[in-house]
């Protein structure tokens, strides 16, 4: 069984989490009192302020769910719109193409897959996961 979860850009989505959420915080207690002007700030819209950066947050968070998983059967693919499977009898190729962001899987109907667990910016890890993923659909066994 492999399974594949991108490294860097997890951290990289917390990381940036956690600012959203500090910088809002922040904001939110800082809005002003309304004795400058004629509408007062609450404590109602200081949460509301806040909740906004709990709804920007939680959009950074799901780009950490994005995974690749594959056994001697087939692969299964979380990307954005949720998980698909694909037994290895539909799939051509495991790419990854010259520049691009992230490796693709080849389908049998011309149909390619985008496999975002699997970042460029992630280095030789990711191109240790493509080859394993080649042999699995070569060999359709497990490592």
């Amino acid at each position: 069984m492999l399974e594949v979860r991108p490294r860097r850009l997890t951290r990289v989505c917390w990381a940036a989490c956690g600012l959203v959420l500090v910088v809002f915080a922040v904001l939110a207690v800082l809005l002003p009192d309304g004795s400058s002007t004629d509408q007062p700030v609450g404590v109602g819209d200081q949460v509301s302020f806040f909740l906004v950066g709990v709804l920007l947050a939680t959009g950074l968070v799901a780009f950490t769910r994005f995974r690749v998983r594959a056994d001697e059967h087939g692969i299964r693919v979380r990307n954005v719109m949720g998980e698909r499977y694909f037994p290895w009898a539909v799939v051509v190729g495991v790419h990854l193409p010259e520049g691009a962001s992230w490796a693709q899987l080849e389908l049998h109907d011309d149909e390619t897959v985008a496999l975002l667990a699997l970042q460029a910016n992630d280095g030789d890890a990711t191109i240790d996961h493509v080859l394993a993923l080649r042999k699995l659909l070569q060999t359709g066994a497990p490592d």
